[in-house]
């Protein structure tokens, strides 16, 4: 079972600085996608969603800032700039048009992966409001991507865990079939309900005390779910 990882999409043109990029993201358990130009850097940025772009300024087909103010027009996603160009213009202009950080070449390794942990931090609490999610016993580490029951680390699925983010991002509200499905699968997805109940079935036999008698997931008849708020921690029936 797949547990879920932060993305990192890397838009960089020379093949030595990428797999030094790959060497040292997947060491630090990263997921790495890769392309070498800024139109598929565009194109995959939407299509792969992911939680941070490492990007070079010098591409081949357009330049680093007109993919930046691309993907300005619809995400906010952390970007960081990793390029030759060290000067205070070029740095300010892309900063100005939507990168979030910028690290020279050539790069001290752990530099850049503090800077892309705190960038990944300050998205997570930009969209959680905390870079921790608590929810009665359930806590959730939307950096890490990590969810501890009772203190201890739990695996979800990539799905699972984008699922119990949204509903605890959105708890105490009742939340339509639909909107669930469009919010966490895509507009594509809106009609597949029993695939929504097999997923809560599932979320609520790793977080529920008692599964069959469910207080975190609660379901609305005929319209959705609700997470509830559990304020204080919930004693394991087993």
């Amino acid at each position: 079972m797949t547990q879920k990882k932060n993305t990192i999409l890397i838009i960089e043109d020379e093949p030595p600085i990428r797999k030094l990029l790959n060497i040292v993201l997947e060491a630090a358990e990263y997921k790495v996608v890769e392309c070498d130009n800024g139109r598929e850097g565009v194109r995959l940025a939407a299509s792969v969603r992911p939680d941070l772009i490492l990007l070079d300024l010098g591409l081949p087909d357009i330049d680093g800032k007109e993919v930046i103010a691309s993907i300005r027009e619809w995400s906010q996603t952390p970007i960081i700039i990793c390029s030759v160009r060290n000067e205070d213009e070029e740095i300010v202009n892309a900063l100005k048009v939507g990168a979030d950080d910028y690290v020279t070449k050539p790069f001290n390794p752990d530099v850049l992966l503090a800077r892309i942990y705190a960038n990944l931090r300050k998205a997570a609490t930009h969209e959680g409001g905390e870079p921790d999610l608590v929810n009665g016993n359930i806590r959730m580490d939307l950096v890490r991507h990590e969810v501890f029951i009772n203190g201890t680390k739990a695996v979800f699925t990539p799905r699972e865990y984008d699922l119990l983010r949204y509903l605890i991002i959105n708890r105490s509200k009742i939340l339509t079939h639909k909107q669930i499905l469009k919010d966490v699968w895509g507009a594509a997805h809106v009609d597949n309900m029993q695939y929504l109940r097999v997923y809560i079935s599932q979320l609520r036999e790793k977080i529920e005390p008692d599964p069959a008698k469910p207080i975190y997931i609660v379901t609305e008849l005929g319209i959705g779910y609700r997470m509830e708020v559990i304020v204080e921690e919930v004693k394991d029936v087993a």
